[in-house]
């Protein structure tokens, strides 16, 4: 709707001063010529608006000028309020900034909106973290001083530890940002120029250089980020692996597996099931099971398994020193 669009432009220029117009017309997805048409209703509306041309002109308000209109809708003023648990603005400090926030604009919205965004806050509720996660260790760096790194608009050096690595390395970056996934931090950066991911949790130190970052033309976290994560999401799973599983386990076994599942389970007691794994040492995700899941195929992962299990059977079935049973006896 064009009111809605003219209220846009009026927020996003007494946010950002002066825009240009074709980056009004790209966000709003007009034409530039519907964007001038706009700022002519605005003008003509009282609203001091004047548009510049030339290479660094663009559209912008009279300094001082100021609207206390919010320009919410009611569904938008219901989803301000969609509320995350767990800790991802505590990571950052801003716990006690997000309640004081909401408390401004709750003041702030019409009246007619208060009622369904303040029962919006108390009955929907957001939490990121999958289930079972279990506490996080903690990062030798936290995520806010993290945040300050990342907002400095620095090359970071960092000391860095890669899983299944006891020392540390020392990379040079360039950081986009940082971006929580399922309860877990990520700094989203360039090595090299080219994009790479590194978990908060295992940021051994970082030290602010004093190089300008160095980001590529044109590229916003969002990109680098959308790019990552598919790198992560299409891995290839050249294993394939057949395995039954209990149908009394089954909805379990598909929670914590089912990007790994080639095709739906087969009917009946239990159940077939066919799995892409990337190797045979990824099929030891199924060893939680016990006997409910049984792998049937290829003989390789069977034997991986057979062997995890069997020296974990060992170590359980010797007595641990120190423990009733195994003290020499006295009168030997």
């Amino acid at each position: 709707m064009k009111s809605d669009r003219l209220l846009s432009i009026l927020l996003l220029l007494q946010t950002r001063g002066r825009v240009p117009a074709r980056e009004l017309a790209d966000r709003l997805e007009v034409s530039v010529r519907t964007v001038y048409r706009d700022v002519e209703s605005l003008s003509a509306a009282g609203v001091p608006v004047y548009a510049e041309r030339g290479r660094h002109g663009g559209i912008a308000l009279l300094p001082g000028y100021r609207t206390d209109v919010t320009g919410l809708t009611a569904d938008e003023a219901r989803a301000l309020f969609v509320l995350a648990t767990g800790s991802t603005h505590a990571d950052l400090g801003l716990d006690g900034a997000l309640g004081s926030a909401l408390r401004k604009v709750m003041a702030a919205l019409p009246a007619p909106h208060r009622p369904a965004a303040e029962a919006t806050s108390r009955r929907i509720l957001v939490d990121p973290v999958r289930w079972l996660g279990g506490p996080a260790a903690a990062p030798a760096v936290d995520v806010g001083e993290l945040q300050g790194a990342v907002l400095a608009d620095r090359r970071l050096r960092l000391r860095y530890r890669h899983g299944g690595q006891d020392a540390p390395c020392t990379y040079t970056v360039d950081p986009y940002g940082l971006v929580a996934k399922a309860g877990v931090w990520y700094l989203v950066a360039d090595r090299r120029a080219r994009p790479q991911l590194f978990r908060a949790d295992r940021v051994a130190a970082v030290t602010v250089t004093g190089d300008a970052v160095r980001r590529r033309a044109g590229v916003e976290l969002t990109d680098a980020w959308e790019v990552l994560r598919r790198e992560v999401e299409q891995r290839p799973a050249g294993l394939r692996v057949t395995a039954t599983v209990r149908r009394s386990r089954l909805d379990m076994f598909l929670r914590l597996l089912g990007p790994s599942v080639a095709a739906p389970p087969s009917a009946g007691d239990p159940a077939t099931v066919e799995l892409l794994l990337s190797e045979p040492r990824a099929a030891r995700a199924l060893l939680p099971f016990g006997p409910d899941v049984e792998v049937l195929s290829p003989e390789e992962v069977r034997t991986d398994l057979a062997q995890v299990a069997a020296a974990t059977a060992e170590l359980y079935g010797r007595p641990r020193a120190g423990t009733p049973g195994t003290l020499p006896d006295p009168a030997s």
